[in-house]
């Protein structure tokens, strides 16, 4: 016969533990992980704006239940809607992520740190609004600048050494972890209600990566992190009620998530949680496209740049060689036809033919008019990858996390052109300096795109300097960015 199995209920497991006591503890006194997020917060809405101006994104967002008034609800920038925290924050988290423009972390997880703020950004709205309808004190945008860092650290530091996607899941896991954690301080739980949340997180269902690969590639890449942090949201508030939770959910054997969804694998941690993943974060600056091409699109520019000073074309072309790491090879290196915008976002032999061909990469150009030009095919179809095993050992390296791209054209008369080559990104942290202001140029551009002259010169008078943003009450900020 075999043994009885213990029933006694375990400590909580140490992973949650850590994630609970950083989130309550920690004291945040980088200055380069304030100024970071400071950037990070602008990035990140006027990614948000230009995304409504898709009609596939915006006929996702507004009340469940059409008609439907929230007292005192969380407003979701860049339109009228003002909703239940639980939706606002899936609105937000939504045109954050829609055009793949926001901020990338990359290691053996990747991801976007910045989709946490559909549920930070809601959750402080909601609760400043609730405050000032009780004669209390606001939250400040200082409060939610200390959220986004520390979920971006929660998030980027298990994406150091655990790689989701290879067992299936989506990492949008990781954003569910990390706005439960954060959300949950915001709400007041206390550490074992916070225990508790975090736990329910782990338990809770994870998305497939279906939707981020061929052959079915589709939308829900672009919706997946507002679903995932209005979870969050909803996951908190149910701890909040006492609900409890299940403390080693990790480790339980056959049933916890080690056993079930991790190959029997526990986590494995680089480092302890600080403020290092904002430190480091990379900015999409200059292109909407997955990151792991964001080195190739450049490149592809100077070589559109150089063929068009021979009096060359793409058409000119016979084949574009991309040595590239390992990880763009497994993502998006793809083959065949593409049967939509988020598949095209997710193709490198697409994201190279459109600059070459047109001198540009925009989040129009990945839409169907553009697709439907038969020179992008018949460049993708002379466009090859190679790994270069340095380049995937530099894109591992704590110390360089490079993400190189090098692309080498050979002519149809046989001219083969000097080989380019862009290890770092304009939103890398090696190349911040030259990449802030052009974040702030790309900040202003997506605000012409939603509001009115005098309305943009307000959002910028009371948002571009750090020490002014701190300490604006939360719903005043949101309140400035209302249509």
């Amino acid at each position: 016969m075999s043994a009885p199995i213990s029933n006694q209920r375990p400590l909580p497991d140490q992973v949650i533990s850590d994630i609970a006591d950083y989130v309550m503890n920690y004291e945040i006194k980088n200055e380069l992980a304030w100024t970071t997020a400071h950037y990070c917060l602008l990035d990140t809405l006027g990614c948000g704006f230009e995304a409504l101006s898709y009609p596939a994104c915006t006929k996702l967002l507004g009340p469940i239940v059409p008609g439907t008034i929230v007292p005192n609800g969380a407003r979701v920038p860049g339109t009228s809607y003002q909703l239940d925290p639980i939706q606002a924050a899936f609105n937000i988290g939504a045109i954050i992520r829609w055009l793949d423009f926001n901020d990338t972390w990359l290691a053996a997880e990747w991801g976007h740190p910045s989709d946490n703020l559909g549920g930070i950004l809601a959750t402080a709205d909601w609760l400043s609004r609730t405050a000032i309808s009780k004669g209390q004190q606001p939250l400040l945008m200082k409060d939610v600048l200390d959220a986004m860092i520390r979920a971006h650290e929660i998030q980027g530091v298990i994406a150091l050494e655990n790689s989701f996607n290879r067992v299936g899941l989506d990492h949008v896991l990781l954003v569910k972890l990390a706005s439960t954690a954060v959300v949950g301080k915001l709400i007041g739980l206390t550490r074992d209600e916070l225990i508790n949340a975090i736990s329910l997180a782990f338990v809770d269902g994870h998305s497939l990566r279906t939707y981020r690969h061929s052959p079915n590639t589709g939308s829900r890449k672009s919706w997946a992190a507002g679903d995932a942090t209005s979870r969050a949201v909803r996951l908190a508030l149910i701890a909040k009620t006492g609900e409890m939770g299940y403390p080693s959910v990790l480790t339980a054997k056959t049933w916890g998530f080690y056993d079930v969804l991790f190959k029997g694998n526990a986590f494995k941690f680089q480092r302890s949680y600080g403020s290092y993943v904002m430190e480091n974060v990379l900015f999409k600056i200059s292109f909407p496209a997955e990151f792991h091409s964001q080195t190739a699109v450049e490149a592809a520019l100077i070589l559109y740049s150089r063929l068009k000073s021979i009096n060359k074309t793409a058409e000119d072309i016979k084949t574009v060689r991309i040595r590239t790491h390992e990880a763009a090879i497994r993502i998006i290196d793809k083959k065949g036809p593409l049967h939509n915008p988020a598949d095209r976002d997710h193709c490198i032999q697409y994201m190279v033919a459109v600059p070459m061909i047109f001198g540009r990469l925009t989040a129009a150009d990945y839409e169907d008019n553009i697709a439907a030009d038969p020179r992008i095919d018949l460049l993708r179809e002379k466009i090859f990858t190679i790994e270069d095993q340095q380049f995937t050992k530099d894109y591992h390296d704590p110390e360089k996390r490079s993400i190189a791209n090098a692309l080498q054209v050979e002519l149809s008369d046989g001219t083969i052109l000097d080989e380019v080559v862009v290890e770092y990104p304009i939103g890398h942290k090696r190349r911040r300096e030259e990449g802030i202001p052009k974040l702030i140029e790309k900040f202003k551009t997506n605000l012409a795109r939603r509001f009115a002259s005098k309305q943009q010169q307000t959002i910028l008078n009371h948002t571009l300097d750090i020490n002014e943003l701190k300490d604006i009450p939360v719903h005043e900020f949101v309140d400035m960015m209302a249509i």
